[in-house]
């Protein structure tokens, strides 16, 4: 294990949330509308207190273990956000402990989440903009068309649609990707589909979210420069 004890998430959360406030107002936006989510994938569960005690009310796991380990530990009034790749037979172990799945993008998965949820679930269809072979999510081409084929599942409800960039520091590649994903966005939103309100982006990470955030992004998703990285990788 390497740990990095030379993390103070408090500054780092003030140091990101002035970030958020400077993106946002260069685009004329609200923070209000803009939602932090801490990614506590790679910290140990005393780190994610110490995200929470310094305000955060969103968590993000990627490892259904990880999730459930701090959930078990952690007794606090968040919000719970698995956005990692989740397996059809893993389904019954998450569906009912989070808030929101960030990585919708398959009818198998669909299946399974409304045979086992109990109640509705809020969902980020993950749609593939970039086109990386490398990352997963539906192509922007047959995205609309599986959204709108998930009315016949009635436990699910589309909030909004989740991307991953590519790493990369060239800005207009990054802007590229985002303005892409609100477009898709606006296209499903303007259906009005019951089932499907999508109002939300997720995108945007610890290397890019203020440009996501002048593109429109509703939810970002930072680990390292808030929390810090104490397990190995």
């Amino acid at each position: 294990m390497s740990i990095n004890t030379n993390i103070n998430v408090e500054k780092n959360l003030s140091n990101i949330n002035q970030k958020i406030k400077q993106a946002a107002d260069k685009v004329e936006r609200h923070v209000e509308d803009i939602t932090l989510i801490a990614v506590t994938k790679y910290v140990t569960i005393e780190r994610a207190r110490e995200a929470i005690d310094a305000g955060i009310t969103n968590i993000g796991e990627n490892r259904i273990e990880g999730l459930l380990e701090k959930q078990a530990q952690i007794d606090a009034n968040v919000n719970w956000h698995f956005i990692g790749t989740l397996q059809s037979r893993k389904v019954r172990d998450v569906v009912n402990e989070v808030d929101y799945i960030h990585s919708l993008d398959r009818k198998s998965l669909a299946k399974e989440i409304n045979k086992r949820a109990t109640d509705v679930v809020d969902c980020f269809v993950q749609v593939n903009v970039s086109g990386e072979e490398s990352k997963h999510g539906l192509d922007q081409t047959s995205a609309v068309e599986f959204i709108e084929s998930l009315a016949d599942y009635p436990k699910i409800r589309v909030c909004g649609l989740m991307t991953m960039a590519p790493f990369v520091q060239d800005e207009d590649i990054l802007r590229s990707s985002f303005k892409a994903l609100r477009a898709l966005r606006d296209e499903v939103k303007n259906k009005e589909l019951s089932h499907a309100p999508c109002e939300y982006l997720s995108m945007g990470m610890s290397n890019d979210f203020e440009i996501a955030i002048e593109e429109g992004a509703t939810h970002i998703r930072i680990g390292t420069d808030l929390v810090g990285s104490e397990l190995k990788r």
